[in-house]
């Protein structure tokens, strides 16, 4: 057995540049990535390393390791290492106290470098016992009789006589951890600071679980019941969403800032809980040798993220295709963070994205660029259609028969259509489109239709 015991402090400094430290939880999984044996015990957390520090090159390459991937780079981490868990929580103590260690371990280690004599230590020194060795050498049963079984078994653990026993720590299925304020938060901005710290902690547990957030909510507890007269509510959130899942704790922490600038704490908050409600398998972030394809700046899809934060998320839509012949029901918009609704891979979602593939892709079909809300019916001239002035057919038919399948909750009744390039004399290059007779007018009566331009 060979262990590792790790301890962090926080560097003095000015409070206003002082980083919180990641919670306990946070970084018992950063350590689990070197192994799975990892437990806190007292002030520190162990590392059971035997069966894994070949992996990392040996122990003096394991080390340097960990103080190369200190998870808080505010904080100076030190570490110890001995053949039990106390002995290397007892080296890290001498280490933190600036004492070299005895030449006899675990025999020579002062007494109060034990957790489990620390409360007899003044009855032990008036024995004469100064060190573990001190105390071992006391009789069994006098010893256990006096101060109790937890100390001889802690002593026979520290001499390998008695195997160890401590809860491993496992990463949970779904990310959630609660932490209390320093301080009542008067604005949803002074949030962040202790919001940095739940960040740091998913940032954590996404990387082992392998996992990219799409959604989170950050929620908040009020310390008042009432206030103005008004009951409360005993919580408040905010909810952040990505278009894609994501590891990148910058980007989050900007998200998180934008909702929290806008929003209005209805009572100083005390407690904050973070939890995560969407995620997906990650796939790791892609690179490239060549210069222009690691570009720098934000991604677009960033970009999009914090403007529908920022501006609502019915003010930033994007184009959604449609199965849909009709070349104004072709396209929807909808908000950009927005999930779809079909799940995917089912064939719900494979036959509508076919069917959109179809209805979009037309070789004969001359779509102008430009697009009318609706169709605009047109006046006649005899038998001929006019927009500012007498059209010329140029380009036609094009058949379309549509809408068919539904009613008016789909689009309103079926479309059946013959559409033409055409010329007006004032506008240049138009779309119009006849409605058949058999869409449901007297043979007698012909429409026609103008619903786009070209340039």
């Amino acid at each position: 057995m060979h262990w590792i015991a790790l301890r962090w402090s926080l560097e003095s400094g000015s409070p206003e540049e002082a980083q919180p430290l990641p919670t306990p939880e946070a970084l018992g999984w950063w350590a689990l990535q070197y192994t799975p044996h990892v437990a806190w015990q007292d002030e520190a957390l162990m590392l059971e390393v035997s069966a894994c520090e070949r992996l990392w090159g040996g122990r003096s390459s394991l080390m340097r390791q960990l103080a190369h991937e200190n998870p808080a780079p505010g904080a100076v981490m030190r570490g110890a290492q001995g053949a039990t868990s106390l002995i290397a929580l007892a080296r890290l103590r001498l280490f933190e106290r600036n004492e070299s260690r005895p030449k006899d371990i675990p025999a020579g280690l002062p007494l109060d470098t034990l957790s489990a004599a620390r409360e007899h230590l003044d009855l032990l020194a008036r024995l004469g016992c100064r060190t573990w060795g001190d105390v071992a050498a006391l009789p069994r049963g006098g010893l256990t009789r006096r101060f109790g079984a937890a100390l001889r078994e802690a002593l026979d653990v520290a001499w390998g006589l008695r195997p160890e026993s401590h809860h491993w720590l496992t990463l949970p299925d779904v990310f959630e951890q609660k932490l209390e304020l320093p301080a009542l938060a008067e604005t949803a901005p002074e949030l962040m600071w202790s919001a940095n710290r739940l960040l740091t902690a998913l940032q954590f547990w996404l990387r082992a679980r392998q996992r990219g957030a799409r959604a989170l909510e950050l929620q908040w507890t009020l310390d008042l019941k009432r206030f103005n007269g008004v009951n409360l509510p005993p919580h408040q959130q905010v909810t952040v969403r990505t278009a894609e899942p994501t590891q990148d704790m910058a980007h989050l922490r900007r998200l998180l800032s934008e909702k929290l600038a806008l929003t209005t704490l209805a009572a100083p908050a005390s407690w904050l809980r973070l939890r995560t409600l969407e995620t997906d398998p990650w796939a790791g972030a892609s690179t490239s040798f060549l210069p222009e394809d690691n570009r720098k700046g934000d991604k677009l899809h960033e970009m999009v993220e914090r403007l529908s934060v920022r501006l609502g998320p019915q003010q930033v839509v994007v184009p959604v295709s449609r199965a849909d012949h009709r070349p104004e029901r072709k396209q929807a918009w909808r908000p950009a963070l927005q999930k779809d609704t079909a799940l995917p891979g089912t064939r719900k979602e494979a036959k509508e994205t076919a069917k959109a593939k179809a209805a979009a892709s037309q070789p004969d079909a001359l779509y102008p660029p430009w697009l009318l809300p609706e169709p605009l019916l047109l006046e006649m001239d005899g038998e001929r259609p006019c927009y500012r002035g007498a059209l010329s057919k140029l380009i036609g038919p094009q058949r379309v028969e549509a809408g068919w399948w539904g009613g008016k909750e789909d689009g309103g009744q079926p479309a059946m259509r013959d559409y033409y390039v055409a010329e007006s004399p004032e506008a240049g290059l138009v779309w119009i489109f006849r409605e058949r007779p058999s869409a449901g007018f007297s043979p007698g009566e012909v429409r026609w239709y103008l619903q786009g331009f070209y340039a």
